[in-house]
């Protein structure tokens, strides 16, 4: 038995999301915790999995209260580095009326760039059962070889491997680049988690079908989930494709997390059910599950620390039924 049921690696930093206006007009923002990573493994903890996070944060009052919640989550961050020389990576979000999301990076550099490969545990990649990476670690050579390297490291050991591009254009000098490293993630990857507009982006197919079907074609990927936003989510397995309609909320603020929330819950079942153990029944739980949980979070400001539960899930799924 291996000890992490997840782990992942990659940014950790403060995403800063509107929350009012001051008396002079001015928009206030809120300090929130975030980052892909962390938001996935946040989620995997309030469904009771055994976590563990590697990154870096800056030696500085934003590093030093990420550490704090996270540490709260019950993640383990005994591979969270601290850098004294970088400061901690900062966003500030754009939400606009329809609760999608823009984002404006200080990055430059940020201390998630900076994550060295001979700074990566390699003791917790072996006792993992999934490892977890996306594209916002691989930006920069410094901290794309440690992401390699544990990419490696984990797949010698048996680990599933679970990619997300998780695409975020002003981070890449060239788009070309990011293709170049999307493509890396997909030729490694046992399990993807990819959304519409990085599917569109990635293939050219305007058509999701025809994009996973050329996904499927170069790269030999057991499990594919889809998020499709507003239009629910659809996984692809073997020669099965399960699509389900989404939890559509009045009380929709924001969509940070959402998809993060989504992957996560699908993780969960992988942990479950195994990559060899699903069939449709299975497949449209899950996407029911995942949906749900996505759903829940879109009502809530931030993400890492506003997690649904179990219970709060399952509610919701039976309220709609």
């Amino acid at each position: 038995m291996k000890k992490y049921d997840v782990t992942a690696l990659g940014e950790l930093l403060i995403d800063f999301t509107e929350n009012g206006t001051s008396g002079q007009g001015n928009p206030i923002y809120e300090a929130n915790p975030g980052g892909a990573p962390c938001n996935v493994l946040a989620m995997l903890a309030k469904l009771e999995r055994k976590t563990a996070f590697i990154g870096k944060v800056g030696q500085d009052i934003f590093g030093n209260r990420l550490k704090e919640i996270v540490a709260e989550t019950g993640i383990d961050i005994s591979n969270l580095v601290t850098d004294k020389d970088v400061r901690t990576t900062l966003a500030f979000v754009e939400t606009f009326p329809d609760g999608d999301r823009d984002f404006s990076f200080y990055r430059n550099p940020g201390a998630d760039m900076m994550l060295r490969e001979d700074e990566v545990n390699e003791d917790i990649l072996r006792d993992t059962k999934i490892f977890h990476f996306g594209t916002l670690s691989m930006t920069h050579e410094e901290v794309r070889r440690a992401t390699k390297k544990a990419v490696e490291t984990a797949k010698a050991a048996g680990a599933v491997l679970s990619f997300d591009p998780n695409l975020r254009e002003p981070l890449w000098n060239f788009l070309e680049e990011a293709k170049e490293q999307t493509a890396y993630g997909l030729s490694k990857c046992d399990f993807l988690k990819i959304s519409d507009n990085e599917i569109r982006w990635f293939t050219g197919e305007e058509d999701f079908d025809a994009g996973i079907r050329r996904l499927r074609e170069q790269y030999d990927i057991p499990l594919i989930v889809l998020s499709m936003g507003k239009d629910g989510s659809r996984a692809y397995y073997k020669d099965l494709r399960v699509e389900v309609a989404p939890f559509l909320q009045e009380n929709t603020i924001e969509t940070t997390g959402a998809g993060d929330t989504f992957g996560a819950c699908c993780l969960h079942y992988v942990l479950q059910c195994g990559l060899d153990g699903f069939h449709e029944d299975s497949l449209r739980e899950m996407l029911v599950f995942a949906n749900a949980a996505a759903s829940i979070i879109t009502t809530r400001k931030g993400a890492l620390r506003v997690m649904p539960t179990m219970n709060e899930v399952q509610e919701l799924i039976k309220k709609f039924k």
